[in-house]
């Protein structure tokens, strides 16, 4: 054995005991703190991962957008290549020079059409077409080179007797605006097809001028659609044509012009009869009471009765009772229920056929705007309507009466707006006045535009400039700055220079006076619409909801508007968005809206702006209530019932009768008698052996109470008795939680209790 091998036995072993290191204590801490840390990063990489799947998910769905439009495209381009190989086989395809000449052959002929139906005698007019003479048979002639001389001879007459009046016609009167109203999906937008097209054949518009915001439909197409009507040989027409307004949501509709009355003349409310009123059709019946607008009904859809027969070149009259006797009685059992509805909105209703008084009962006229049954009566309703009870207000008036339909920028004309211009002139080089968002706009008309004949509006380059324009039109007007324009308001003409200040005044006063019938509250939602309109429709839908609004304001949202709506962040954070309906949102107003954490939702139609709000609110009150949950005292007050006290201590296990109030779990109890001794938390609550979380007045529950941690456990019989009557321990903090996240949840006694609990507690 070695020296060194010596030394190591030598040296003392020293008892475990004996060693120095940390304690159980301090290893149990540590260990505490690493399964902290480790749960901590566990939760840091789910957030990563959850992250991850998030953005991937999103760029998913970009890529699936990007390719579905991209799709959408390409099925246009081989539509179009399609369509144009067909009419080339067909030998229908024209070039833009012969369909140019082809509009004017069509324009010439309707000149020579119109003048003919004024100088003949009304009933002979009615008497040629009852005997076939069709159009075909007119463009046959007026490919003769004598037949265009008798249309020049027209043409001539009319220039020299157009100052004169004419002997035959009672009145001057003007085209009727009509608007069409309804619920989602009941049909208003096939409907308006129907309404503005008659013969459609290789995608022109069967002599329907199309205008801009709405649709001009002219007389020879209003009874080319109403021949299949019984007794159309024996109608007179008086009214010149109808204008549609086929805006969404119809804004300019409800809104009132400073003469009281609204813009739409006469209006179609469309109901599904597969359904009957629904909620928008109600909100709509109400708008049309409120400003009472005549109305007639197209109960649509009626070919989803069962066993339709089809049949659209007939009255639906005979088209009705045509059907098997089971369609037939579907209808009537369907239309009955129609009517009890109208009932129910305190109108009366009767099919039109059937109705004893059309002054004091709403006509329902049946319809398919597929398969075309009842177009032609609903077209027939409408213009005896505006012939009889409805002549006065259609007499055509020189006072301009014009409003500002909707704001739009074209490219090669900048922005411009389109016009409803119902009594009155519009000419090209007018001052006009009109509501602007900065204030009153000046300036001068550039342009009055139309579609050219026969034309689509949506053809680009295919607008006629116009020096005069004559109500009732939905013209364009082309002019500078008109940016910051609003729609919903009316359009001024200054004849002289000294009137354009006084205009000015008329126009403020007039949006002041619009926006200030507006009552907002200290609390609510930013709104903001592209419309007078459209934002008196969106409050009057939030007004319904119940969702308060506290500012409001017309045009784009800025980062001013998110600065405004950012005060709500103090007072109702659930408050801090904006609503913004059919306007652009600024790149620098969504960068500051994103910082100050204030929500921005943007839609185009009322109900989806809707949906994603409450959808928002929803989510934040989840959130809001599990954070504040063991904040929130509910107010209670209980009685011992001292033969079930099961355990006298740590914990509490006792029968009680809930007094007054609400009892939950995590509700702290103390004993006012008793210098407010703390007993503990309501940990459980058990109802006839079940447990529940909540009791309430006059139930007799079991509870347990187990001490606050730290607390010395408190004991019955010592610290409170039967004779104690034990209370939940609020706080200003709890109240305030319970009002913000749990109001709804709090009867008004709970909430008397509070009151009663406050003073109690001295709580200010």
């Amino acid at each position: 054995m070695s020296t060194n091998d010596a030394k190591k036995k030598k040296k003392p072993v020293v008892p475990a005991k004996d060693k120095k290191g940390p304690g159980k204590k301090a290893i149990a801490a540590l260990k505490e703190v690493l399964q902290q840390q480790k749960e901590e990063e566990e939760k840091l990489r789910r957030e990563e991962e959850e992250e991850e799947k998030r953005l991937e998910e999103l760029e998913k769905q970009k890529e699936e957008k990007i390719r579905l439009e991209q799709e959408k495209k390409d099925k246009k381009k081989q539509k179009e290549k399609e369509k144009k190989e067909r009419l080339k086989a067909e030998g229908k395809f024209l070039t833009p020079k012969q369909k140019a000449d082809r509009a004017r052959a069509q324009l010439l002929l309707e000149t020579y059409k119109a003048q003919r139906e004024a100088l003949l005698n009304p009933s002979t007019v009615d008497k040629e077409d009852e005997n076939g003479e069709s159009e075909e048979s007119d463009e046959e002639n007026n490919d003769n080179p004598e037949n265009n001389k008798n249309v020049a001879k027209a043409v001539k007459v009319q220039t020299k007797n157009e100052d004169s009046s004419n002997e035959e016609e009672e009145s001057d009167l003007r085209a009727a605006v009509v608007c069409v109203l309804g619920h989602v999906d009941t049909g208003k937008t096939k409907i308006l097809d129907k309404l503005r097209r008659t013969n459609v054949q290789d995608g022109e518009a069967g002599g329907i001028t199309q205008q801009i915001g709405a649709t001009n439909v002219p007389l020879h197409a209003i009874k080319e659609q109403t021949k299949v009507v019984n007794g159309y040989a024996t109608r007179k027409f008086l009214v010149p044509g109808l204008l549609i307004i086929d805006t969404p949501g119809h804004e300019s509709f409800s809104n009132l012009r400073t003469r009281g009355s609204s813009l739409c003349d006469i209006a179609i409310l469309v109901v599904d009869i597969m359904h009957g009123l629904e909620p928008q059709t109600i909100e709509s019946i109400n708008i049309l009471k409120t400003k009472k607008t005549p109305f007639i009904v197209a109960l649509n859809k009626i070919d989803r009765l069962y066993d339709w027969q089809t049949n659209p070149r007939k009255d639906v009259r005979d088209i009705l009772t045509s059907q098997h006797a089971n369609t037939q009685n579907e209808f009537k059992t369907r239309s009955q229920s129609v009517i009890l509805q109208f009932a129910e909105q305190g109108l009366n209703a009767a099919l039109f056929f059937e109705n004893p008084d059309p002054k004091s009962y709403v006509s329902l006229v049946p319809t398919s705007a597929i398969t075309g049954e009842g177009m032609g009566n609903l077209l027939d309703l409408i213009v005896e309507n505006c012939q009889t009870h409805l002549y006065k207000r259609l007499v055509f008036n020189t006072e301009l009466q014009a409003t500002v339909l909707e704001v739009k920028a074209i490219t090669g004309l900048g922005t411009t707006i389109d016009t409803i211009l119902v009594n009155g002139y519009l000419r090209e080089g007018d001052t006009i006045v009109v509501a602007g968002t900065d204030g009153p706009v000046v300036t001068q008309i550039r342009s009055l535009l139309m579609p050219q004949p026969l034309k689509e509006l949506r053809v680009k380059n295919a607008y006629i400039e116009y020096k005069e324009i004559k109500a009732a039109q939905g013209v364009k007007i082309a002019a500078k700055d008109l940016e910051k324009a609003i729609a919903g308001l009316n359009i001024y003409v200054a004849n002289k220079a000294d009137e354009v200040e006084r205009l000015k005044e008329v126009v403020a006063k007039e949006l002041k006076s619009a926006l200030s019938t507006i009552k907002l509250q200290d609390r609510g939602v930013y709104v903001q619409a592209s419309t007078l309109g459209s934002l008196e429709a969106l409050l009057d839908f939030l007004r319904s909801s119940k969702i308060p609004y506290s500012n409001i304001r017309i045009g784009p949202v800025v980062k001013k508007d998110v600065m405004k709506a950012s005060i709500m962040l103090e007072h109702s954070p659930i408050y801090a968005t904006i609503l913004a309906f059919d306007v652009k949102v600024e790149r620098d107003a969504q960068e500051l809206a994103d910082t100050l954490n204030v929500k921005i939702f943007q839609a185009d139609i009322i109900y989806h702006l809707f949906d994603k709000f409450t959808a928002y609110q929803d989510d934040l009150k989840k959130k809001n209530r599990d954070q504040f949950k063991s904040i929130a005292v509910f107010p209670c007050k209980l009685k011992v019932l001292p033969q079930f006290v099961f355990n006298s201590r740590d914990p509490i296990v006792m029968g009680v009768m809930v007094e007054s109030g609400i009892v939950k779990e995590g509700t702290p109890i103390c004993v006012p008698s008793k210098e407010f001794v703390e007993l503990g938390i309501v940990t459980s609550i058990e109802n006839n052996h079940k447990t529940v979380e909540t009791a309430r007045k006059g139930q007799e529950i079991c509870i347990k109470i187990e001490p606050i941690p730290g607390d010395a456990p408190k004991m019955f019989g010592r610290h409170f008795d039967e004779k104690d009557i034990l209370v939940s321990k609020i706080s200003r903090q709890s109240i305030d939680a319970c009002k913000d996240h749990f109001r709804d949840d709090l009867l008004k006694t709970d909430w008397q209790l509070m009151v009663e609990l406050k003073k109690l507690f001295e709580i200010l």
